[in-house]
């Protein structure tokens, strides 16, 4: 999909997203709810999820796709990278990033996104992989940066 269509359809989810997440202010649940849309909406998004920062571990939260790992290793994969940098990170090919964390092998590329609450504490790491390298650029991270600060409005 070329990025002008990409970009399009991340507008219409993210007003999608913001009339559906008006009816909880649950955070986990708006999470579940952006998870399933994501996955189900963008044809290249093989695994769609959150892993939720618990007491200095990255731990399993929501998601769509294939099982996913359990937790994390301490500082170690694309995840990790996102928590510790505190930014946005976009792997073009998984295989070349130092110490990546394979839960499934036909995962390609990736991108990752720390989540903060209101007061700028990390919460979540959001993480989506596609069968696909190089899925994922800078329009696909400031659409997604978009939809996720939706989760603590």
């Amino acid at each position: 999909m070329n990025d002008q269509k990409k970009e399009g359809r991340y507008q219409r989810i993210f007003l999608q997203l913001e009339e559906l997440l008006k009816k909880t202010e649950d955070p986990l649940a708006r999470m579940a709810s952006i998870c399933a849309v994501l996955h189900h909406k963008m044809d290249h998004f093989f695994w769609t999820g959150f892993y939720l920062y618990k007491e200095g571990k990255l731990i399993v939260g929501p998601y769509q796709g294939p099982v996913a790992c359990q937790e994390l290793e301490k500082d170690k994969g694309v995840c990790w990278a996102a928590a510790n940098s505190g930014s946005p990170v976009v792997v073009p090919d998984v295989h070349a990033f130092p110490g990546h964390i394979a839960c499934d092998s036909r995962s390609k590329s990736e991108i990752t996104l720390p989540v903060f609450d209101r007061k700028g504490a990390i919460k979540a790491v959001f993480d989506v992989d596609s069968d696909h390298t190089d899925s994922f650029n800078e329009m696909d991270q400031r659409s997604l940066e978009a939809i996720l600060e939706l989760i603590f409005l």
